[in-house]
């Protein structure tokens, strides 16, 4: 019993020490950076026409997104979970595909895809439409990386349910929107608040895609991870750790709400 207990409380010590190295360390590290010229500087910073784009377009991007993704992973998870077809599977790998791709070469494939050599380039100056550069290829390079999220987050609840609700109140004459409202939605509603959050997590600190398609365009293609990079690279530490405490917030939010969700979900699978 006493090997139990001492193995037990080893363990408790080395999370919290891992919890501290790789958690409260670098938040602390950030916050006393950033008011390490004191307040005055700090909401400078913060207040900088180039921060509040950079916030105004990564909000956008990732509400954009969110949005998108949303749509898309019901119509594939109902689906994918409702309706048996021979490239089922297929489909499902398909959509795991942002998982496995580095999101570096997904800027890159959509660089190729859309910019000056892309196949697609005449269509795009046919209709006036840029994408490499620019606002638009921001917000596709953040719909692509987070593809997955909402889908793969439902079609798990969608498999346990089972089909048999929807089959009787089918067979009762319910139409496929009410079935939808008033038995599907019910029980999904928690794992799609669940997958929400994660992709706005996911598209809030997007770097690597987002770095290849924007061109780094100060006050115009520049999200906050790729101004907290410019700022750091120009030696403004100050005010890269300033920048940083946005995200920082934005994502301390997104974590509470996530065990809002994650606690009332389990709410109700009990």
């Amino acid at each position: 019993m006493s090997k139990i207990f001492s193995v037990r409380y080893l363990l408790i010590g080395i999370s919290i020490i891992f919890i501290f190295i790789m958690l409260i360390l670098p938040l602390y590290v950030i916050i006393s950076e950033a008011f390490h010229n004191g307040l005055s500087p700090y909401f400078t910073v913060i207040s900088d026409k180039f921060t509040l784009h950079a916030l105004s377009l990564t909000l956008l991007a990732a509400g954009t997104a969110v949005l998108c993704n949303t749509i898309f992973g019901l119509f594939a998870a109902w689906s994918l979970t409702r309706f048996h077809y021979s490239h089922s599977k297929l489909l499902t790998t398909l959509i795991d595909i942002p998982f496995t791709i580095s999101p570096v070469i997904a800027g890159l494939i959509f660089s190729l895809t859309f910019g000056r050599i892309g196949w697609t380039q005449p269509i795009l100056n046919f209709f006036h439409i840029k994408i490499v550069f620019a606002v638009t290829g921001i917000i596709l390079v953040t719909i692509f990386v987070t593809l997955p999220f909402i889908a793969r987050t439902i079609m798990p609840v969608l498999h346990s349910r089972g089909t048999q609700e929807e089959e009787a109140a089918a067979l009762m004459g319910a139409s496929g929107l009410t079935i939808f409202l008033r038995i599907t939605f019910p029980h999904i509603k928690w794992a799609l608040l669940y997958g929400i959050i994660l992709c706005t997590a996911r598209a809030m600190g997007e770097f690597g895609a987002v770095s290849v398609i924007s061109g780094h365009l100060r006050g115009k293609t520049d999200t906050l991870p790729l101004l907290i990079e410019i700022l750091y690279n120009d030696f403004k530490m100050t005010d890269a750790f300033a920048v940083s405490t946005i995200l920082v917030v934005l994502a301390i939010i997104l974590l509470i709400l996530k065990n809002v969700v994650e606690y009332k979900w389990h709410q109700v699978e009990e």
